[in-house]
Parts: C-alpha cells; structure tokens; sequence
C-alpha cells in the first residue's frame, strides 16, 4: 500500500510519515516548500509539490497512492485563512479524490467540534465531516482533542525560563495525546476494515486542566511558575481586534478556540472501545506525566552539561590570568 501523507512537515503529520515508513508503508508526502521537508526525503519519503489550495497540483499528487492521511490544518502564521485551508483546501482535496483511483482518507477533525458551532475551526471540522461522509469516500475520522507537544511551549519553557505562564478562565480539562500515539491510529486505521466509514475519538487515558499541568511542571522542573491569569473578555477583546485585519484572521479565529478551553468543560470520552477495534494496546501510549518526564529529564540533563561546560571554561580562563610571565 502505497500513502499520501498532506500536512505532512507538521507536528502530528510528521509523526504519522515516521509510524508509515517504519511499518513498511511507501509514503509519499505532498508538500508545499521542498526545502523544509528535505528532512521528510531523508527519512525515506518521496516528495511531491501540492496545494491543497491549488486544485491542478491535487491529480499528480494522488496518482499511483492507495490512501490518504490528512493531517493539514491553517498554522496562525499562514498567508492563507483557516476557511481557505481547512474547507475549501479539504473541498479541493474531496472533489480530487473523487475523480481518482484513491478514495480510501484517514482525515483529523476535533472532539466534540459538532458542539461550537461559534468557534470557526469547530464548525468547519464539523461540515467538513458531514462533506467526507456523504462523498462516498471509504473515510476514517479521527477526533483528538489536544497534542502533548503543544504543552512544552505553553507551560514547561516558560516555567523553565522563570517567565510568565498564561492561564484563561476555568481552563477545561483536555485528554491531550502524544501525537507519536495519534499516528499509531491513524497508521492502524489502514488495516482494520472496521474502522472504514466511522469516526473514533482518539484522547489520552485523562483529561488535565491548566493548573494541573503547572503543577506537574513544577514538581518535575523544580521550580515555581509564575502564573497570570487572564479573562475571557480580554481575549474575546483582542478577537474584535485582530478581525479588522486580514493579516490577523488566523489569529482572531486561533483566539475564538479559547472560547473553547475557558469553559470548564472538560474534553474527553472514553477510549476502551476504540482500542478494541483498532487493536491497539493502552499500555503501549504514553501518560501526560511520562511526556513531561522524558521532557524534563532530557532538559535538565543538557542543563547541567551546559553549566559544567561553562564553569570549566571559566575555570581555564582564571587560571590563565594567574599563570606567571617570564
């Protein structure tokens, strides 16, 4: 079997070419700058232009892969809006599948997106869902709810580099997953025929809130965070702001997710039905404590590594200066 890999230079989109390719998959990846996914060719993947934006770059693309994982979603940064991307790019890549040989698509939506219909990123996960089940695609959608790798930047940094941890409203608990894990499915996902024509959840065994996760921090770092907290209404303010601006949308619709987190309502189901169908082992994914574990460590152990490195060339240093002239 052969892939197509779309968003693949992404956080989650990388790991699922890494879990292809060391399952034996040939995995192609349609990518937008060769440049930055020159690490892609390295792994093993070939790489092909495409944009999902650019309807006539889809048909070379797909020719010759049996499947295709999506993991593409509007970065905040992108020229392009998340309506441009996440619809009309999800629309193009549809219509283009449906005029292949390939109509087998794993695609990633959101938990419980069907239930913010005022969060933009939500109500187009939820119509591109209904668009994938009535195209007469053979689909599989995945529902995560939040990436552990996000976590690094948004708390275990800050809290290292003594700078301030931002904290919205009541914070809801999310079952965030090691994407690592979330590519298993998706990769998985291929070979269940179970799995054609349905939509799982894909969340992490509990659902941790923000304060949760400063605390575990703060235990595994060592150190205190500063936290500031932050209403709902000066991000709902700042939303206004950046709608003005067609350079900002990203971020106005990025900030409307936080609609979403300062609820209180926590994201999350169960999963034990799901790894039953997949055939997939708990045991085998990563907790949030072992994520923040493995992260710390490595950290803190190059810190160490970095500090002796400089207190040894300070110690060489003075005792240049002292050594006598003749």
């Amino acid at each position: 079997m052969s892939i197509l890999v779309i968003g693949a230079t992404g956080t989650l989109g990388r790991q699922v070419t890494r879990r292809a390719l060391d399952e034996g998959y040939s995995v192609r990846c349609m990518v937008r700058s060769f440049k930055r996914a020159a690490f892609l060719k390295e792994w093993g993947a070939e790489l092909v232009y495409g944009n999902l934006c650019e309807p006539d770059t889809l048909p070379a693309a797909l020719e010759g892969v049996t499947a295709v994982i999506d993991a593409s979603t509007a970065r905040a940064t992108d020229s392009l809006s998340i309506k441009q991307v996440d619809w009309d790019g999800k629309v193009n890549l549809i219509q283009a599948m449906q005029k292949s040989d390939c109509d087998r698509l794993i695609f990633f939506s959101i938990l419980d997106c069907e239930k913010y219909p005022d969060v933009p990123l939500m109500q187009i996960k939820t119509c591109t869902e209904k668009f994938i089940q009535e195209s007469g695609l053979n689909y599989t959608i995945l529902r995560p709810c939040g990436f552990m790798q996000g976590l690094i930047g948004q708390y275990a940094i800050p809290i290292l580099e003594n700078q301030a941890v931002w904290v919205v409203g009541e914070t809801s608990p999310l079952a965030f997953m090691d994407t690592i894990d979330i590519a298993k499915f998706a990769v998985q996902a291929l070979k269940v025929p179970e799995t054609e024509g349905q939509s799982f959840p894909v969340v992490g065994p509990r659902a941790w809130d923000g304060y949760e996760i400063i605390k575990l921090c703060e235990r595994l770092s060592g150190k205190d965070a500063k936290v500031t907290k932050v209403p709902i209404q000066v991000l709902r303010a700042a939303r206004q702001m950046t709608k003005f601006f067609q350079w900002s949308w990203n971020i106005s619709d990025r900030l409307a997710f936080t609609e979403v987190v300062a609820t209180g309502q926590a994201l999350t189901t169960s999963m034990e039905a799901v790894y039953k169908v997949f055939g997939l082992d708990p045991q085998e994914m990563s907790t949030l404590e072992e994520y923040m574990q493995e992260y710390f460590s490595r950290i803190l152990k190059k810190l160490k590594e970095v500090e002796y490195a400089q207190e040894q060339a300070k110690k060489k240093k003075a005792n240049k200066k002292n050594y006598p002239r003749f």
